[in-house]
C-alpha cells in the first residue's frame, strides 16, 4: 500500500509542476538574464495558437533585443532553448518548439460532387491492411543515413522506419519517446529498437546520447539493439575506410549486397515474413469480397437519392 496522502486536491496544480516536485525536477535554475530571455520566449509561444519552431522564436527575440547577432543562434539561444526544454523548466517541454519542415502540406483535393464521390466508392479497389505485430516481437527501426532511406524502405515492409540525419533535435527525439509509448500499449508487449548507424565516433555517440534523452521522456522500458555497423562488420563486409578520417567507417560505403544482409538479418531475428505474408494474404481476400459489395453502390446511391440531391 502507498503512503501517498489520498485527500489532496490536485485541480486547481500545474502538472508539470506538480511532476517535478513529486519526481525531484531536474534543479535546473537559468541565470538572470537567461531567466528573462526564458519568459519573453514562453510568451511569444503563448501568443499564437500553433506549434512554433526554434528559429521564428529567435527572430522574435532578436527583434526583442535579446541577441544582436547570427552567430547568438548556434551558441547562446540553441543550448538555452534546449536546457529549458529538456528539463522542464517553468512549464517547458521537449516539443515545446517543432522542427523547422520543409514538407508540402497538401490541403486541398476532394470530388467534383456527391455523385462523383458514390461513383468513385464503386469503383474503388479496397485495402484490408492487418497488423502482424499483435502476433510477433514488435520492433522499430531506426538508420543515421538519411541518404539511404529508400535502401531501408526497400529491404523491409511493415515497421516503422525512423531516419536520424546526424544527431536528432529534441522534439524528434521526445516524438520517438512517445511513438515507443503507444506501441507498446497497443501491442502490448515491450519495442525493440533496432539501430542502424556509421561505425565511427559520431556513429557510437549519435545513439548514445539521443537513446538516453528518449529513455528518460518514454514512459515503458524499451530493448535498444545496434544492429551495425559494429566493430569487425569493416572485415566481414569489406567496407572501404573513410578517406578523410582512417579507421572509421560509413553506412554509405557499404555495397548494397552487404547493406541488404545487414538489414534483412536484423529483420528476420525478430519479425516473421511468413506471418506478414498470411495477413496481406487473408487481408486481399477479404478486401476483394468489400469490392464486390461495393461495385453496386452507386446503383443504390441512384435508386435512393431524390432528383434534385443527385
Amino acid at each position: 500500500m502507498s503512503d501517498f496522502p489520498s485527500d489532496l486536491d490536485f485541480s486547481n496544480t500545474d502538472p508539470f509542476k506538480l511532476l517535478k516536485e513529486l519526481t525531484g525536477g531536474h534543479n535546473y535554475q537559468p541565470r538572470n538574464k537567461e531567466t528573462d530571455i526564458l519568459d519573453a520566449a514562453w510568451n511569444h509561444i503563448q501568443s499564437v495558437d500553433y506549434a512554433v519552431s526554434a528559429r521564428w522564436l529567435f527572430y522574435r527575440l532578436l527583434q526583442d533585443g535579446f541577441y544582436s547577432k547570427k552567430n547568438d543562434y548556434k551558441n547562446k539561444y540553441i543550448p538555452l532553448m534546449s536546457r529549458a526544454r529538456k528539463n522542464y523548466y517553468e512549464g517547458w517541454r521537449p516539443d515545446t518548439l517543432v522542427d523547422d519542415g520543409r514538407n508540402q502540406k497538401e490541403r486541398s483535393g476532394g470530388y467534383s460532387g456527391v455523385e462523383a464521390w458514390a461513383k468513385s466508392y464503386s469503383e474503388a479497389s479496397f485495402k484490408c491492411e492487418i497488423d502482424h505485430f499483435y502476433m510477433q516481437a514488435n520492433i522499430t527501426m531506426v538508420f543515421e543515413a538519411v541518404a539511404m532511406a529508400r535502401q531501408f524502405e526497400h529491404y523491409t515492409r511493415a515497421v516503422d522506419l525512423w531516419p536520424f540525419g546526424g544527431m536528432p533535435s529534441i522534439e524528434y527525439k521526445y516524438r520517438m519517446a512517445k511513438h515507443i509509448e503507444y506501441c507498446d500499449k497497443r501491442y502490448d508487449k515491450p519495442v525493440k529498437v533496432l539501430y542502424f548507424g556509421d561505425y565511427d565516433p559520431a556513429g557510437l555517440i549519435i545513439p548514445e546520447t539521443s537513446f538516453a534523452d528518449i529513455e528518460e521522456w518514454c514512459g515503458v522500458g524499451f530493448e535498444f539493439i545496434r544492429c551495425g555497423l559494429n566493430a569487425g562488420d569493416e572485415i566481414k563486409y569489406n567496407i572501404p575506410e573513410n578517406l578523410d578520417h582512417p579507421g572509421t567507417y560509413q553506412w554509405e560505403a557499404l555495397n548494397d549486397k552487404a547493406a541488404a544482409s545487414i538489414i534483412k538479418g536484423a529483420v528476420n531475428q525478430y519479425v516473421d515474413q511468413a506471418i506478414i505474408d498470411d495477413y496481406e494474404q487473408r487481408g486481399s481476400e477479404a478486401a476483394e469480397i468489400l469490392d464486390q459489395y461495393m461495385d453496386g453502390f452507386y446503383d443504390y446511391y441512384q435508386a435512393n437519392m431524390s432528383g434534385e440531391d443527385a
